[in-house]
């Protein structure tokens, strides 16, 4: 390290070694974004037909729980990342040194289905890629902001919006990219490109090594720095903003997994073309690339005339910019849940309110973080602003874990057998008994239960109705002409509720007579209706790059499960799915209304610790112990 420069040049002018940290920086957001926008498409969709036999499929929230948790641990290891970095090793070589463990897990994704369990993979990548990138993602914001020194700090704000401006150009050319990949060419190229990607990353900055100023590790001097008053002090102010900045990430994450799964629900058809789910999260890096110089040189100015925006006013209005975001997903999924497919322009204009929240909250926190860290700190703190991310995704998982019903029959299991399960009382061989009957594959083919069949002549009423009016969905007016009066076994009415426009439920609250526990009983009805989509605009530009088919078509037909094509060929289809359990308590429009006003609380709770903060910076070649900035606090 001798050989490196160890602190910053005296200069008015941009560091020599920014540009290699922003290439680094575009490139390693690619691979990150390209994986992550595709995920809980894949584990959803995909991941069921990766192995020799077609597995369960994974249900939406169940999908959009393990998303958030992989999220959470991306966001949780910057600790261990800036204590290595700020105690022992520096930042540059932590970077480095996790960077090949990120290259592995992409590595391992890549690998998924062709040998082993595909889910074993899925889970040691997961693993790996949140210990690389999650690792370094402190030391690279410290780590730009190292560059600086005191003739050339001013520039600091521009090149942290630099620095985001480059995150979300990797990500929105990824996050067209891969879903088309994974669409055409199946997970492992989808996986693989991205993994390409971050080697690129890693190789761009080794380059840079002799530009950079390596600023040696802390050592005693950080202990003594983090234990101290002062130390102590700045992380109890800061944990004071992050702990609202973590209810801003619970929604604002959920971009890459209940909104995707949404967009599945809607009229995606926009400038003309048919959009893939996943690809429309590229409006978030897109708009960013718009929105970040019409901040910083257009509304910031104009709005400091009239009113001073300091930096805790600005993630003060960003939270509730978010509210006014989830507030237009929940009115989209109340016209979902009516049966109806609403245009996919409610999503582009949540995600204008998302895009411009993200501005003045996540860029806004990151720069203010880096100035409010003691000078030893610096990289602990950035671990601290991205815990708080962290934080705020498990916030979503475990959220979405309490609000899943058990299935008592998952822990069954055979092959080419039938097997009871005592139900609600306990003992097999009485009338509430559970039977599954398994396949020679020990794949699940079908549920008996005591009130099957009073709930099968209920279906067959409302599928020949579906039939009878054009296979379209029943109304909740006419479902309750065909349900009045009608009682399962304990006397208990049936509930009808309409899931989406393609979707119904009819259930019992079973033998316990509680709804949503797992004793309910009830069927699923799903219309399914052939028709013709446009590709999406990236795919008609892609079109003479494509094979003939889309992977999941070609995988179905390899493990002999019927295809879109061959179910278009029979003409409109009403199928059935029977369960017990396995509901979700908070589903529907009222999931989206739920995060909204935790949002709008918090947005409210936030102006009061807003007023209270008292700013201090800190900057590694100042010659004074501090520079005071509670002048302008406010």
């Amino acid at each position: 390290m001798s050989s490196y420069k160890t602190s910053a040049i005296h200069t008015d002018k941009m560091p020599p070694g920014i540009p290699y940290i922003i290439g680094n920086e575009a490139a390693e957001r690619f691979s990150f974004y390209g994986m992550r926008t595709i995920l809980t498409i894949f584990m959803v969709n995909y991941l069921w037909l990766m192995g020799d036999k077609a597995g369960t499929q994974m249900a939406d929230t169940e999908a959009t729980e393990r998303f958030h948790h992989f999220v959470s641990l991306v966001y949780l290891t910057p600790v261990l990342g800036a204590l290595l970095a700020d105690l022992f090793f520096g930042k540059y070589r932590v970077i480095m040194t996790l960077s090949v463990v990120y290259c592995l897990g992409h590595l391992a994704l890549a690998l998924m289905g062709m040998t082993g369990e595909a889910s074993t993979w899925l889970m040691a990548g997961l693993w790996l890629i949140a210990v690389g990138s999650g690792g370094i993602k402190p030391c690279v914001s410290a780590h730009v902001g190292d560059q600086f020194g005191n003739k050339n700090r001013n520039l600091l704000p521009r090149i942290f919006n630099w620095f985001y401006w480059s995150i979300n150009l990797g990500a929105f050319l990824s996050t067209l990219l891969t879903p088309w990949l994974l669409e055409w060419y199946g997970p492992h190229l989808a996986f693989g490109i991205p993994g390409v990607l971050m080697a690129l990353a890693t190789l761009v900055f080794w380059t840079g090594r002799h530009k950079f100023v390596h600023i040696p590790p802390g050592g005693k001097k950080f202990q003594r720095e983090l234990l101290s008053k002062e130390g102590i002090g700045a992380i109890l102010k800061l944990a004071a903003i992050y702990i609202f900045v973590a209810i801003f990430w619970a929604l604002f994450d959920q971009s890459g997994s209940s909104w995707v799964l949404q967009a599945e629900n809607m009229n995606r058809n926009w400038l003309g073309v048919e959009w893939l789910p996943s690809q429309i999260q590229a409006l978030n890096p897109i708009f960013i690339l718009i929105f970040i110089p019409l901040f910083s040189y257009v509304i910031y100015p104009l709005v400091d005339r009239v009113f001073t925006l300091t930096p805790l006013r600005k993630i003060g209005i960003g939270f509730f910019i978010m509210v006014i975001s989830f507030a237009l997903v929940s009115i989209a999924q109340m016209k979902i849940d009516a049966g109806e497919a609403p245009s996919i322009s409610w999503q582009l204009f949540a995600y204008v309110a998302l895009t411009a929240s993200e501005v003045m909250v996540s860029i806004v926190c990151l720069e203010f973080s880096y100035t409010q860290a003691p000078k030893a700190m610096k990289s602990v703190i950035m671990a601290l602003f991205l815990f708080a991310v962290s934080l705020g995704n498990q916030v979503t998982a475990q959220i979405n874990h309490f609000i899943q019903v058990k299935d008592p029959t998952t822990v069954l299991s055979g092959t080419d057998t039938e097997i009871s399960h005592g139900g609600f009382d306990g003992k097999t061989g009485t009338s509430d008994d559970l039977v599954v009957t398994f396949d020679k594959d020990g794949a699940r083919t079908s549920i008996a239960f005591d009130g099957k069949s009073a709930l099968e002549e209920l279906v067959s009423k409302v599928s020949t109705t579906v039939a009878e009016q054009n296979h379209t969905v029943l109304s909740e007016a006419k479902a309750a002409e065909i349900l009045a009066g009608a009682k399962d076994p304990w006397g208990n009415p049936y509930q009808f509720t309409l899931l989406d426009q393609s979707r119904m439920r009819i259930v019992s609250t079973g033998a316990d007579k509680k709804d949503l526990t797992q004793w309910d009983q009830g069927a699923i009805i799903s219309v399914s209706v052939p028709s013709e989509s446009k590709p999406s605009a990236f795919t008609a530009f892609m079109d003479n790059f494509r094979p003939e088919e889309a992977w999941l078509e070609v995988r179905k037909k390899e493990l002999g499960i019927p295809t879109k094509a061959e179910a278009a060929a029979e003409g409109p289809v009403i199928s059935t799915d029977y369960f017990v359990g396995g509901r979700v308590r908070l589903e529907g429009a009222n999931y989206f209304w739920f995060f909204t006003g935790l949002m709008l609380v918090a947005s409210l709770a936030f102006m009061i610790v807003a007023k209270l903060y008292r700013p201090r910076e800190y900057y590694h070649d100042d010659h004074e112990a501090e520079v005071n900035s509670e002048a302008t606090a406010h």
